[in-house]
């Protein structure tokens, strides 16, 4: 037994981290996440990497999350329902038996296809955003996995809780990716925390300990993180991409238009500015969204990124992104984030 856990066994499971108290994680249940959800898994940190499509967060960034004891989600929307079956299995080889979970886009025309698919393979939760799904709980509660929803209002989250979310997924204007508001996060969370009884995960421009410790400090329950997973060895999009990130500086990080109907957040490149001048990328539609300006396929305009072919896509980032300067293993980026981080009581 650890020195850490012979400590909280001492202290009735709680530590101390920088004031605010936790159960101690791996021996007793965390409070970020109700016991009667994650009762069976093994949490060891309140860090959800958040779900970032499209293929951008694959099996191996999602196994790595997981195996370092964190929650690992890998991103369906842009995938087929057989790849998202591989990629599932692929991540629970690498997760060392670690909580791995799955984000769908409502708004994607497969959602209900691609969130059955991740039910079936029975994994730890599944995360819905760019949208509202009533159906989704249904199904959560019918396959006895957990739904999270990610929400931009108070309002929006109690409606969650009220249909069945396990939990809720605050996420403020500094997130990467589709936008739901213009309000930053540390406005947003204490007001949804203070609306509904079920967790709360805060989301959006969260890169280091100093961040989680503030989001903390506003009374999240967790917090989700995506940007910084990027700029990890295991994430798997192109080495361009990644210097993309590492060369951004704080004003490169733009809004763009996106046809999904959202506002976009992403580093400045050929493609955005050609969209702030109003020129339409020559990218055909797939028809792959419920609703679509049809401007661009925003989904084939993602892959390109991801694929290195900058001047052909949106890099999606958060609105920190430049405070980032290194690429490490998932394993270090948790020891940064946690190392020094916790003082037992």
């Amino acid at each position: 037994m650890n020195q850490a856990a012979a400590r909280a066994i001492k202290n009735k499971g709680i530590i101390k981290c920088r004031g605010i108290s936790f159960d101690y994680p791996g021996i007793f249940k965390r409070k970020v996440l109700p016991m009667k959800i994650f009762e069976s898994l093994n949490l060891k940190h309140p860090i959800i990497q958040g779900g970032m499509a499209v293929r951008v967060s694959t099996a191996p960034l999602a196994g790595a999350v997981a195996a370092a004891g964190g929650v690992g989600i890998i991103a369906a929307t842009g995938m087929s329902v057989g790849e998202l079956r591989k990629e599932i299995r692929e991540a629970r080889k690498i997760a060392l038996n670690g909580i791995i979970g799955v984000n769908v886009m409502y708004a994607v025309r497969d959602f209900a296809e691609l969130v059955k698919a991740s039910l079936q393979e029975k994994v730890d939760l599944v995360i819905s955003g760019a949208g509202f799904s009533r159906d989704i709980f249904g199904w959560g509660k019918e396959a006895g996995i957990p739904i999270f929803t990610i929400v931009s209002t108070a309002r929006l989250a109690k409606i969650a809780e009220k249909y069945g979310a396990s939990a809720v997924v605050a996420e403020g204007t500094e997130a990467g990716g589709h936008l739901g508001t213009e309000r930053p996060t540390k406005e947003i969370l204490p007001e949804i925390k203070g609306t509904v009884k079920i967790p709360v995960i805060a989301a959006g421009g969260i890169t280091d300990k100093e961040d989680i410790k503030e989001m903390m400090g506003l009374g999240a329950d967790g917090v989700q993180m995506a940007t910084r997973f990027v700029l990890s060895k295991e994430c798997t999009v192109a080495e361009s991409f990644k210097i993309h990130y590492l060369n951004a500086a704080k004003n490169d990080v733009v809004i763009i238009n996106s046809p999904v109907g959202l506002p976009g957040r992403a580093i400045r490149n050929v493609f955005s500015e050609a969209l702030s001048r109003g020129e339409s990328p020559d990218i055909t539609c797939n028809d792959c969204l419920k609703t679509c300006s049809k401007e661009y396929c925003i989904l084939e305009a993602l892959e390109n990124s991801r694929l290195g072919n900058l001047d052909r896509g949106p890099v999606f980032s958060g609105q920190n992104v430049y405070k980032i300067k290194e690429i490490l293993p998932v394993k270090s980026i948790f020891e940064s984030l946690t190392r020094a981080f916790c003082t037992y009581a």
